[in-house]
């Protein structure tokens, strides 16, 4: 299979060819959270609350994850494009070892550390009793989710987006078709309760590798994971470990902001903390399509990158930016229109549910402005520049929003809070742009 195409057909007609499959594949990931929490929620607030709590370091476990996958995907999209397929391979088969590696480590460590962490939010035994639950289960299928997202970015890389695609949707509709089943203890299966939206979550993401292996061995693609190709070589490591971590730091720190901003909202009330687990489920639904749109342009802008092209790069960001502004638009609406549906999806308190929809009202109002941080940050870890991007994420997570969060509550309560989030996304999208510019000249 020849790649040519990524440097050959037009700008716009690529970027959505590339990116819609992707816009799927994210819209189905997102939906194993939006679904466990919809049926959660049905057990009590309670049990809401407890996935609330774990949420940050299953977040940061995705971050590691995907984070490293990412520089897969760039790494091998890069040598591709420059035309030296021993490295590109390399790249793929050392990879998915060291991606094996990192998914036994963060089994252990999450399971380690998660008593110590809880009780760090939390006084209340039962919520405690039941996040662990949830998370020792939850956080045994580390390994299979690493694995899985090595042969997603891999199969990216070479453009075959809609492999992805439908390797997502199987293990989607095998996670909706649990939950209830396993959670409620509906036929053959006893009820579980929030232990089992942890095994229907796992069993998923079993699926979607199967998927993917059955996809490797009965369509061969360009790029092979052989035991000849991992022999370990500096330049090579070095390129995914370079991107790999300044992606997962990006995808990171918002399980860092989130563990803070659960301390702030915390000495509030603990509804704040429930509020802020929903937005970010919901935050992670609305802004996928503008997440698979990044990821389609990631490749594209490897490659483009690898072979020279550097006016298509320029044109593939330009494109890439007006699409996520729209997409972003269309969220903000959404946000005013039906709020309190889609906060009504994880509680039914009324209490609750007035303070989820002032808070989506604010913080929607730096949807739009925040595309340009997103796309500038994905464009970058394109280009295979992961510490600029790296500089973009810690202004939008750490730098501007912690303090801004920590001020704002003095004055405002528990809504300055939410005023950060619009706060910060003005001032990191002037900043990202000024990054984005200087590299893209190098």
């Amino acid at each position: 299979m020849e790649q040519t195409f990524m440097k050959e057909q037009k700008i716009l007609p690529l970027v959505l060819s590339m990116s819609m499959p992707m816009v799927i594949s994210m819209a189905v990931n997102s939906l194993y959270n939006i679904v466990d929490s919809y049926f959660v929620a049905r057990l009590s607030e309670e049990a809401m609350t407890a996935l609330a709590m774990v949420y940050p370091v299953q977040n940061l476990v995705n971050a590691i994850a995907i984070g490293f996958a990412i520089g897969i995907n760039a790494t091998v999209a890069f040598y591709l494009g420059a035309k030296d397929q021993g490295r590109a391979d390399q790249a793929a088969a050392l990879g998915m070892l060291l991606s094996l590696l990192h998914g036994v480590f963060l089994t252990v460590v999450c399971i380690a550390i998660m008593p110590g962490f809880l009780r760090m939010f939390s006084g209340d035994q039962a919520v405690i009793e039941m996040a662990l639950d949830y998370s020792q289960k939850v956080f045994l299928f580390a390994t299979v989710i690493t694995s899985g997202l090595v042969f997603e970015k891999v199969f990216q890389a070479v453009g075959r987006m809609k492999v992805s695609m439908l390797c997502m949707m199987c293990g989607f509709v095998t996670n909706i078709i649990l939950d209830p089943l396993m959670i409620f203890g509906i036929g053959i299966f006893p009820r579980m309760g929030i232990a089992g939206a942890a095994y229907a979550t796992g069993i998923g993401q079993i699926v979607t590798l199967i998927a993917y292996l059955v996809f490797y061995r009965i369509s061969p693609i360009p790029v092979k994971m052989k035991k000849q190709h991992l022999k370990m070589q500096k330049e090579v490591t070095g390129k995914l470990y370079a991107i790999g971590v300044s992606a997962t730091l990006n995808l990171a720190l918002p399980s860092l902001l989130i563990s803070v901003l659960n301390g702030i909202l915390a000495g509030f009330s603990e509804k704040y903390v429930l509020v802020l687990g929903a937005y970010y489920k919901l935050q992670t639904f609305i802004y996928l399509t503008a997440n698979g749109i990044i990821q389609g342009i990631r490749p594209l802008t490897g490659y483009n990158y690898g072979a020279g092209e550097r006016e298509r790069v320029r044109k593939i960001f330009q494109t890439t930016l007006a699409l996520t502004m729209g997409v972003m638009a269309v969220g903000t609406i959404l946000s005013w229109l039906i709020p309190e549906k889609l906060m009504g999806l994880f509680t039914s308190q009324q209490e609750t549910l007035q303070s989820g929809v002032a808070a989506l009202h604010i913080i929607s109002l730096g949807f739009m402005v925040s595309a340009v941080s997103v796309t500038c940050s994905g464009a970058l870890e394109g280009l295979g520049k992961g510490l600029p991007s790296l500089y973009i994420s810690l202004l939008r997570y750490v730098v501007i929003i912690i303090p801004a969060a920590f001020c704002f509550s003095r004055f405002l309560g528990a809504e300055g809070t939410w005023y950060a989030f619009c706060f910060t996304e003005f001032a990191a999208a002037g900043f990202a742009y000024i990054i984005y510019r200087r590299c893209e000249r190098v």
